[in-house]
């Protein structure tokens, strides 16, 4: 079994309204249950916004800390799932489902 990352990508700006936000989280949590029942499951989090991130480089001996996200975007990393499947075809099978239940798009990234 090989781990995978499913990145979600989300849109900048404010979540969407009460209504439309609580059916994604139950369809994601749908999917999570449905993921620890087959054992693909690892872990999943949520991530705060971009605005709460700093960015370290090093660079000449010494390291710049800076405030925000590396990248100017429309869209950010939003949270991640970490599942096990056999394969590629199967992680990306996942990927779909997170996909139609976030309304997001997701990224998919086998793990070393």
């Amino acid at each position: 079994m090989t781990e995978y990352l499913l990145s979600v990508y989300q849109p900048d700006g404010p979540p969407p309204p009460p209504p439309v936000l609580d059916k994604i989280m139950d369809d994601l949590e749908t999917l999570n249950q449905e993921l620890r029942a087959t054992g693909a499951w690892v872990f999943s989090v949520g991530l705060y916004p971009p605005s709460t991130a700093t960015v370290v480089r090093a660079g000449d001996g010494d390291v710049l800390m800076t405030d925000g996200p590396f990248t100017e975007g429309k869209e950010h990393v939003g949270g991640f799932t970490v599942i096990e499947a056999p394969d590629l075809d199967a992680a990306l099978v996942w990927a779909g489902k997170m996909a139609q239940a976030s309304t997001l798009p997701i990224e998919v990234r086998p793990i070393r």
